[in-house]
């Protein structure tokens, strides 16, 4: 999951041309069947389906075959509601499905008395002869079915449209299409995975014959608004802008020696990758480290760190991606959404101006010694719910890595902060110190000159930032977001911003949370 903005990464349309309405023949029945199966694939609650054309176009055909799929019932008797106006069902995930055919509605006030907005409200609804219904602002479907016999007997024409983001989402859901069958997945089955917190989305494509992929669903993203400076915050913190991001570090990890998953098909265009599903065994049990794991993940950060990388990567012919760097401009403005968020909504202080500009200059002043002499790539999510363990493997190879588009060039103490301060796990600083020692030997075996006491200060402080960020975003994912879950974590992360408090590199701040959120550090000691 993404810790470093859970949430700015908003859904966009394609980085191209706004796509057209789709048209198709569909030869026979089983073709018009084939459609809705495909429909089916990228239909959400809240979306309309209006199917309109003449009698015999299809459009009860269709909508049966889409709500089969939606229910997992292939047999499932669906006749058209003709006489009942509206039929609803119960799709296999839970979600609501209604069927209505408006044929007989004189006008769009019949609607109101059959209650029908309070019925579709978070469903899925599919509409025959929709013409009566009122004009709506979110997604719509729109699909016109009508007999061809030019094309041949029994052939139908198709013209599928789509508003409120829909044609975009047709558009991709095309391509994902072309690019299972151009990598030969096509007969795979699909199962949504829990994607992170972020607009990407993963599937599980299992073959006929049991062989596993993973397809990874991550549009191009555009610019939010400008929050400083003319900058989107995207821009500032340094997230990626599209998947080439991740197909440049994939490939270079996996040059280096580390399993990174391979990359079986791709679009870049669209965002689209088939990837190696490397599986799901955590290095984690019980909300805990396995602490052979988690050596082994930290011997792989300190050999990645000794290696000298370079800072351009080739994506594709002709395309290369730059890593940009984890400046000081990046991590300070992460430190805001502290004073921002979380004191208010957390610990119900409001800083007065001038505290804040404390706050922002005693961190300027820390994140000097934060700066690296090399540096070297950060993952930035390096974290047990990115890292699966791979028991097939040997050595290093063992830690797999599955999230990486948004690394930077920073200093090496973030990543190994990143895992030793995991929010969702509980360490004690006792482990903690043995891996920083494990890190420590490694480096030093790799790279004799390497500067323990420099590096044990800048872990301290980037740990320290880390957290400050991560209670703001947490802050603000309750308050502003409605997600409450991630509250649950706040007392372990505000221990590790107490313990990092305690270096002395770190005083001046430590006196300013005593002066200002005293509960904070008073109330959250070290675990």
């Amino acid at each position: 999951m993404d810790q470093h903005d859970p949430d700015t990464h908003a859904a966009s349309e394609p980085a191209h041309d706004a796509p057209k309405p789709w048209e198709i023949v569909l030869p026979e029945e089983g073709a018009t069947e084939d459609l809705g199966l495909f429909l089916a694939e990228f239909l959400l609650p809240g979306d309309v389906v209006a199917l309109s054309g003449g009698l015999g176009g299809g459009k009860t055909t269709l909508a049966r075959a889409v709500i089969r799929e939606l229910t997992g019932d292939p047999g499932l008797e669906v006749p058209s509601p003709t006489f009942t106006l509206i039929q609803p069902y119960a799709g296999r995930d839970g979600r609501a499905i209604v069927h209505a055919d408006l044929y007989r509605l004189r006008s769009a006030d019949e609607l109101i008395e059959l209650g029908f907005d309070e019925i579709t409200e978070n469903a899925i609804t599919l509409v025959e002869w929709p013409e009566q219904l009122p004009p709506r602002d979110g997604p719509v479907l729109t699909v016109d079915l009508s007999l061809r016999p030019e094309f041949g007997e029994g052939s139908r024409f198709a013209r599928i449209d789509g508003t409120g983001g829909m044609r975009a989402r047709i558009a991709r859901a095309r391509a994902v299409r072309g690019l299972l069958v151009r990598a030969g997945w096509d007969l795979a089955e699909r199962a949504h995975m829990q994607g992170d917190a972020s607009s990407r989305a993963y599937q599980r494509l299992t073959n006929p014959d049991g062989t596993s992929a993973v397809l990874m669903i991550s549009p191009p993203r555009a610019d939010g608004p400008p929050v400083r400076d003319g900058k989107p915050y995207s821009a500032i913190v340094k997230l990626a802008e599209s998947v080439h991001a991740f197909v440049a570090m994939d490939r270079a990890l996996r040059a280096l020696g580390f399993s990174a998953p391979r990359i079986y098909g791709e679009d870049l265009d669209e965002g689209l990758l088939i990837l190696e599903d490397l599986g799901s065994e955590p290095v984690v049990e019980g909300g805990a480290p396995r602490p052979e794991r988690y050596a082994e993940a930290t011997r792989l950060l300190a050999k990645l760190h000794a290696t000298e990388l370079p800072a351009v990567l080739p994506v594709a012919a002709g395309i290369e991606h730059r890593i940009p760097t984890y400046d000081r401009e990046a991590l300070l403005f992460e430190t805001e959404l502290m004073p921002e968020w979380y004191a208010p909504a957390i610990r119900g202080v409001t800083l007065p101006p001038e505290a804040r500009a404390e706050f922002l200059d005693l961190w300027s002043q820390a994140l000097e010694a934060a700066i690296p002499a090399r540096p070297t790539w950060t993952l930035r999510d390096y974290h047990s719910p990115n890292l699966i363990w791979l028991p097939s493997r040997e050595g290093l190879e063992r830690v797999g890595l599955i999230d990486f588009q948004d690394a930077v060039l920073g200093h090496p103490a973030y990543d190994v902060a990143s895992l030793l301060q995991d929010a969702r796990v509980d360490a004690s600083a006792e482990f903690e110190l043995r891996l920083l020692g494990l890190y420590a030997r490694e480096r030093r075996a790799r790279e004799p000159g390497f500067d323990v006491g420099a590096f044990a200060t800048a872990y301290a402080v980037l740990a320290a930032q880390r957290a400050t960020k991560i209670l703001g975003i947490f802050a603000r994912l309750d308050r502003r977001d409605g997600k409450p879950g991630y509250l649950a974590h706040l007392p372990r992360i505000e221990g590790y911003l107490a313990r990092n408090l305690e270096h002395p590199a770190l005083g001046a701040l430590r006196a300013w949370h005593e002066r200002h959120l005293p509960g904070l550090v008073a109330a959250a000691p070290p675990p």
